[in-house]
C-alpha cells in the first residue's frame, strides 16, 4: 500500500482545526503549513503530532505547494483545516492507495452554509481534484483559487468530503471582501478591465445563476442568502478591478 500525507494550510484555525485531524488520524503523517497564527492552532496541531511548518504568507497557490513539497510521501491528500474526510471517503481512499489506477483523483464535497448543507447553487457540483501522487502533479501559483494540476488522467471519487465554509454572515462578508480584492489584483494583473455598470451586471447575473438556473432556489432561505451574496461578491471583484484602473490612470496623470 502506498503511503498517504495529509497536507494543509492554516492560519487562526482553532475552531475547525481539531474537527478535520481526528478525521485523518488513520493517515501515515500530517503537514501543516502555518502561516502566522495566533490563536491555539499550533498547540491543537502538536497535540495530534502534525509535522509543523513556519512560513509566511506566499499566495494561496505557493502556500499550498510548500505543504505537498513538505511532505514525506508521495501520495498526498490536501485539505482545509474546515474539511472533515468521512469514514466513507477514508475507506476509499485506503482502497485506492493499495493499487492506484489514476495519477490523481477528484473528490465530492458536500458544504455547508450557515449551518446547512447546500444541496444546490451548484455545490453539488463541486469535486476538487485533493488526492493525488506529487511525482505527476501539484498546486499552480495562483494567488487565488488554485488548483491542482497533474500530468495524466484523473480518477473521480464519490464518497464525501464535508466542507465547514461559513458558520455565520460576519465570516463570509469577511472572507468576500479579502477574496473580491485577490480576484480584482489577478484579473488586473492580466490586463482585464471592467466598469460600475459591468460589475453590476456581473454580480446580478451570478445571483440569477446560482438562485434560478442552479436551483438555489430550492435550499430555501439560506439558498437566497448564499446566492444572494455570492453576486455581491463577484460585483466586488470587478468594481475593485475597476478601481485599480481608476488609480493606475490618476498616477500616470500626476
Amino acid at each position: 500500500m502506498e503511503k498517504l500525507s495529509v497536507c494543509m494550510i492554516v492560519k487562526d484555525e482553532e475552531e475547525n482545526i481539531e474537527r478535520c485531524l481526528r478525521s485523518v488520524s488513520w493517515a501515515d503523517e500530517v503537514v501543516v503549513v502555518d502561516s502566522g497564527s495566533v490563536d491555539r492552532t499550533l498547540e491543537i496541531c502538536e497535540r495530534f503530532d502534525c509535522r509543523i511548518v513556519k512560513t509566511e504568507w506566499l499566495g494561496f497557490g505557493r502556500t499550498q505547494k510548500l505543504s505537498v513539497d513538505s511532505a514525506s510521501n508521495d501520495w498526498v491528500l490536501s485539505l482545509g483545516a474546515d474539511e472533515e474526510v468521512t469514514e466513507s471517503l477514508k475507506e476509499k481512499v485506503l482502497g485506492i492507495l493499495e493499487s492506484p489506477q489514476y495519477k490523481g483523483y477528484s473528490i465530492k464535497r458536500n458544504s455547508f452554509y450557515l449551518g446547512r448543507m447546500i444541496r444546490h447553487c451548484g455545490w453539488n457540483r463541486d469535486y476538487p481534484l485533493r488526492l493525488f501522487d506529487r511525482r505527476y502533479g501539484n498546486y499552480n501559483d495562483s494567488i487565488i483559487h488554485e488548483k491542482v494540476v497533474i500530468d495524466g488522467e484523473g480518477g473521480r471519487i464519490n464518497e464525501p468530503l464535508l466542507h465547514y465554509t461559513y458558520p455565520d454572515l460576519a465570516s463570509h462578508i469577511e472572507r468576500i471582501n479579502s477574496y473580491s480584492m485577490l480576484g480584482a489584483k489577478k484579473a488586473f494583473d492580466r490586463g482585464r478591465r471592467s466598469n460600475p455598470c459591468c460589475a453590476m451586471v456581473r454580480g446580478f447575473l451570478k445571483f440569477i445563476k446560482m438562485y434560478f438556473i442552479q436551483l438555489g432556489v430550492l435550499d430555501g432561505i439560506i439558498g437566497l442568502v448564499l446566492s444572494f451574496n455570492s453576486g455581491y461578491g463577484v460585483y466586488l471583484k470587478y468594481i475593485k478591478l475597476w478601481e485599480l484602473h481608476r488609480k493606475k490612470k490618476i498616477r500616470a496623470s500626476e
